[in-house]
């Protein structure tokens, strides 16, 4: 009796042990729910045409860094350019008007933090849309200092008013349209294809005049809308998409001579 009490104490504890396990396991599982997707990725490894890579923690904070620039710069755009369908007199219109340089600034800001950012294998291509950025940078402050300022307006009215500045502020539009070319054509989305040609029309045709009010009213509303999307739905893709080939990025910053080594491995 005492053995098989003892038996019966044991299975006892090794139940209630077996409870505070199935316990513990359940607070993990219910702890790693709260725990993003994005963090969860870390865990995983990924074949690149180099060799194995996985997602770390820094990788996760640019991507998410990337894609807040976009965002940024999209809802900055879209409340600048509200103004022109926002009747003239109203409260909510006088206050977007008076702040349209501050959302300017804003918009390019993220639009640089992006491009400093963003992924592409070939690193000209990178250097470029970053180069454009810059210049575009330049020629926005030397618009406003030496232009818009003297006539008693901001940059963005400036612009609005005297077409010609355009060739001073486009090549921000034009590093923008570059960054939507390249996810358009990675990624396959519509809405970065169809921005690929709007932009550019849109400028050009303020450029130029050919473009009535109406026309560039439709084309603007259109961009304000798939600029939106185009931001937004950056949130719905898995982080890796961001990142691309990591080891394409980890050869590249190898020394020549390592470079060569692995080369050696990867073709026995």
């Amino acid at each position: 009796m005492k053995l098989k009490f003892g038996e019966s104490s044991s299975s006892s504890r090794i139940v209630n042990f077996g409870k505070v396990e199935l316990g513990e396991i359940g607070r993990i599982r219910n702890f790693r729910q709260f725990h993003c997707k994005a963090i969860d990725q870390t865990q995983n490894v990924f074949q690149g045409v180099y060799g194995p890579w996985t997602i770390d923690t820094s990788d996760v904070r640019e991507v998410i860094l990337y894609r807040s620039g976009l965002v940024t710069a999209a809802l900055s755009f879209v409340l600048a350019s509200s103004t022109a369908f926002l009747p003239g007199n109203s409260l909510l219109s006088d206050i977007l008007k008076q702040n349209l340089d501050l959302f300017y600034l804003l918009g390019s800001t993220g639009l640089g933090l992006s491009l400093f950012l963003i992924h592409i294998y070939v690193t000209e291509i990178k250097r470029t849309l970053q180069a454009l950025w810059a210049l575009g940078t330049v020629g926005s402050l030397v618009t406003y200092t030496a232009l818009a300022q003297p006539a008693g307006e901001g940059l963005v009215q400036y612009v609005v008013d005297n077409p010609t500045a355009v060739w001073l502020v486009g090549p921000i539009f034009a590093s923008l349209t570059g960054l939507v070319f390249k996810e358009g054509l990675c990624y396959g989305k519509l809405e970065a294809a169809v921005l690929t040609f709007i932009i550019p029309i849109s400028l050009l045709g303020h450029l130029t005049g050919i473009l009535d009010d109406a026309v560039k009213l439709s084309l603007l509303g259109v961009w304000m809308a798939l600029f939106i999307i185009f931001a937004g739905r950056k949130f719905t893709q898995p982080v890796k998409d961001d990142i691309g080939d990591k080891s394409v990025f980890m050869f590249n910053a190898l020394p020549e001579e390592e470079k060569a080594v692995l080369l050696e491995k990867l073709n026995q």
